[in-house]
């Protein structure tokens, strides 16, 4: 989903719930406490991929007081204001053609399950997250990212087949999924898909 589907980040989606209704000086000190890092990444020292994902899963523990109702709203507002504000119309449009030829269509994404299910449900497709769990008013992962291998690992199992027909994704770490479909599309790559994607002649949009 993110930098498939939308440029935008779920992480400043909480960020910005938690502005709105939990704390300003609290969400101001979270901005803060980014910026280092983020510099690093921007400069090319850190891996973008596996910081952005150790971020969402540290987000979680910013929330206070959360139950299933809850965690609701605020994966609906990190949807509104900020992913689907950003999102990708030509790829989207390309899931809907799917999904009106009657295609079973979901977006497979590390992204919190619940947020994933936020976005999905505007494009009228299912979604396959990573799951949390809500105990004593904090939220955590139930069981790690859905992210790399285990992406394409989860779609599998959770659809009981062998192989998908069409897989879109936009970095390295997408390879697994795309290898496994019939129609792999590279969607506005970073390097090292793009270079996997051209030597295999897989469709590419940029």
């Amino acid at each position: 989903m993110m930098g498939t589907l939308t440029t935008g980040s779920p992480i400043l989606g909480v960020l910005d719930w938690i502005k709105h209704h939990q704390s300003q000086s609290q969400a101001r000190w979270l901005y803060a406490s980014m910026m280092p890092s983020y510099l690093l990444v921007k400069m090319g020292v850190i891996d973008p991929q596996p910081w952005g994902q150790g971020l969402m899963i540290k987000s979680l523990t910013w929330l206070r007081d959360v139950d299933d109702e809850k965690f609701g709203e605020i994966s609906e507002w990190a949807v509104e204001h900020n992913l689907w504000l950003k999102r990708r119309e030509d790829v989207i449009n390309r899931l809907k053609e799917h999904a009106r030829a009657g295609a079973q269509v979901y977006i497979a994404s590390s992204v919190v399950e619940p947020i994933a299910d936020a976005f999905a449900r505007r494009i009228g497709v299912q979604a396959i997250g990573s799951p949390v769990e809500i105990q004593a008013g904090k939220v955590s992962l139930k069981d790690g990212l859905v992210s790399s291998e285990r992406k394409i690992q989860e779609v599998l199992k959770r659809l009981e087949i062998e192989r998908v027909d069409y897989a879109y994704g936009d970095t390295f770490m997408d390879i697994p999924l795309l290898q496994n479909a019939e129609h792999p599309v590279a969607v506005y790559p970073d390097q090292r898909l793009l270079q996997e994607a051209r030597m295999k002649g897989w469709e590419i949009i940029n």
